[in-house]
């Protein structure tokens, strides 16, 4: 059984739901008699008509852009190695340095080596002269030999006709005849290879003086040290770079587009607008297409030349690069009023106070606005740019705003 106070809370809790009901019916009957108000076809309009902003259609620039990251190059490059295999002794310059071409000092190959090999190669010459002048002196005496044997053999010929001397006697002198004449080629030859030793001479000299020359090494071009590979001490080598100097006064632009596009690239007429660390740095040309395409990648490659360019474009930095493939001016529209229904692309514009849908062809989109191509619609018509996507063919409207 309930206690009386289980009975009495009971009683509460029904007195207040009771109230509560009361409380909500007479809110509730408020709002409808505030609806009641309405007249009924006015109440009609307003539901069924969509409120909408126009926007005219306008004469746009639009372009066809292919934006891609590239790299910053200079345009002139130089790795310069030693040109003997020999020690560094000296590096005049660091990184950051400037150079000019033919005139900056870069560094210093083992010179006391090379020094001592152009001495040995110029005592190498004179032993080759003194070689020459000998053989000649020699040249001169057989000659004179040979002189002497061609009277001997000359006289005894007579004799011999005449018969005062012995067949004996004449074959003893022209065989003397003989071996002169076979001594005078055998000098001859001697000069020949003499003055060859000498020449061979001569070109060492030449050689070992062109190393000592090349053990001071400048500047083959003008610019700026970026990379300092070795120091003085190790041994330079023919084959390795000691420094390496870069033309920052002219830098060019490299990236690599798809091979889709190769045919619409023209160097020299096709612009691109490029951006470095955030910064504009203008519209250049593209001044270099790869002849080629890359059967791997499928890519090619374009280059912009920039001539004096601001401080933030250097080397090494990554540059975006926006190639414009077509520019053209058209009509247009914002994006958002062209809606897709049934395949096909439409615009609404309003015709009393109704939606009439429009279909269109786009064409390029640039900015947020979407070129218009055919005739369609003409500059200046309001299209629907806001509430379109509540609108249908005969749809009532209401223009809240028209957008200029």
């Amino acid at each position: 059984m309930r206690t009386k106070g289980e009975t009495g809370i009971g009683l509460l809790i029904v007195v207040a739901l009771v109230v509560a009901g009361c409380v909500v019916f007479s809110s509730n009957g408020k709002e409808l008699n505030a609806k009641t108000d309405i007249p009924p076809h006015k109440r009609a309009i307003s539901e069924r008509r969509v409120p909408v902003v126009l926007t005219p259609v306008s004469l746009r620039h639009f372009e066809e852009r292919l934006v891609v990251q590239g790299n910053l190059e200079a345009q002139n490059v130089a790795m310069i190695p030693a040109r003997v295999n020999a020690t560094i002794e000296k590096i005049f310059v660091d990184e950051g340095t400037s150079v000019i071409a033919g005139e900056t000092q870069l560094f210093l190959i083992d010179s006391l080596n090379l020094q001592k090999a152009v001495e040995v190669s110029r005592q190498a010459l004179a032993v080759a002269k003194c070689a020459v002048s000998e053989k000649k002196a020699n040249l001169e005496r057989v000659e004179a030999e040979l002189h002497k044997a061609t009277i001997d053999y000359e006289r005894f010929k007579k004799l011999l006709k005449n018969g005062i001397v012995s067949a004996d006697e004449f074959e003893r002198i022209e065989s003397g005849f003989k071996q002169s004449a076979a001594l005078r080629k055998y000098a001859q030859t001697l000069i020949d290879l003499a003055v060859e030793q000498q020449r061979q001479a001569e070109i060492a000299l030449e050689m070992a003086e062109k190393d000592l020359r090349d053990a001071l090494v400048y500047a083959p071009i003008s610019g700026t040290v970026t990379k300092r590979f070795q120091e003085p001490g190790e041994m330079g080598d023919t084959k390795e770079p000691v420094l390496r100097i870069e033309d920052t006064s002219v830098v060019e632009v490299s990236a690599f587009l798809p091979a889709k596009f190769y045919t619409r690239i023209h160097p020299g007429e096709t612009p691109s607008e490029l951006t470095v660390c955030d910064v504009d740095i203008g519209r250049h040309t593209v001044s270099y297409k790869s002849p080629t395409i890359d059967p791997k990648l499928r890519t090619f490659e374009i280059k912009c030349l920039l001539k004096d360019p601001p401080e933030c474009v250097v080397p090494g930095a990554m540059v975006t690069v926006g190639v414009l493939l077509e520019q053209r001016k058209g009509l247009g529209v914002p994006a958002e009023a062209i809606q897709k229904r049934s395949g096909k692309s439409i615009v609404f514009v309003i015709q009393n106070g109704v939606a009439q849908s429009i279909e269109i062809q786009k064409g390029l989109e640039t900015d947020g606005y979407v070129e218009l191509k055919g005739n369609s619609v003409t500059v200046s018509t309001p299209v629907v740019t806001r509430g379109q996507v509540f609108l249908k063919q005969g749809t009532p409207v209401t223009v809240i705003k028209k957008a200029s």
